[in-house]
């Protein structure tokens, strides 16, 4: 059993003790504007499995990544076309993932497709933890098919012993998931709707999204 580290968002250390924990090959748990996320280093097989043996996750269930700045997006995604472009200029931060052609230097445990899915969530200390740590391979920190982790305890009643640090930052919104759209080719298709709907992307693009 691992030893569960507890920080707040508030305290000084937490970005700087979780930005170790990450490059050692460790996994945290920390607030974004949907549900507690459970994150990893995206640059390490190793640590991308322990996030498929933590959850009990199939590996046929790619993980996103969360990032912190759009330059962060160019280690990601082989390819950033003009549509990736727009809607990241008008939804990021945001309740929007877009599934891109993935960078080939990254893990083969990250998805078993040519594509990654992306998003930049709307929550201060998620993005301050990523500027520091770079871009979070992370997934809801709970057990596959359980609750989603609204708080710090919905965290710790799943993962306790399973991950190395929570940083609890009070209850998150939950509620409704994000947008999911597959622009790594034409037509574009939107694979989940959430509070971003088809027409807003339409509307936007000046083109149908499928």
């Amino acid at each position: 059993m691992t030893h569960t580290r507890i920080l707040t968002t508030q305290d000084p250390q937490a970005v700087s003790i979780a930005f170790e924990i990450i490059k050692s090959g460790g996994t945290i748990a920390f607030p974004t504007d949907t549900v507690y996320g459970l994150a990893v280093d995206p640059f390490n097989p190793q640590a991308i499995n322990r996030i498929y043996a933590i959850k009990e996750r199939s590996m046929e269930k790619a993980i996103p990544i969360l990032i912190g700045d759009l330059q962060q997006l160019e280690s990601l995604a082989s390819e950033i076309n003009e549509t990736a472009k727009i809607l990241a200029q008008n939804f990021w931060p945001g309740p929007l993932t877009l599934i891109l052609p993935k960078n080939p230097d990254l893990p083969g445990e990250l998805s078993q497709y040519p594509t990654i899915g992306i998003r930049m969530p709307n929550h201060e200390f998620a993005i301050k933890l990523m500027r520091h740590t770079g871009p979070l391979a992370t997934s809801s920190a709970n057990i596959s098919g359980d609750a989603n982790p609204r708080t710090g305890l919905d965290v710790l009643s799943q993962l306790g012993g399973r991950i190395d640090l929570l940083i609890d930052g009070g209850e998150t919104p939950g509620a409704i998931p994000s947008t999911v759209v597959d622009i790594s080719s034409k037509p574009i298709r939107l694979l989940r709707e959430g509070s971003i709907s088809r027409s807003d992307l339409s509307s936007l693009l000046g083109e149908d999204v499928l």
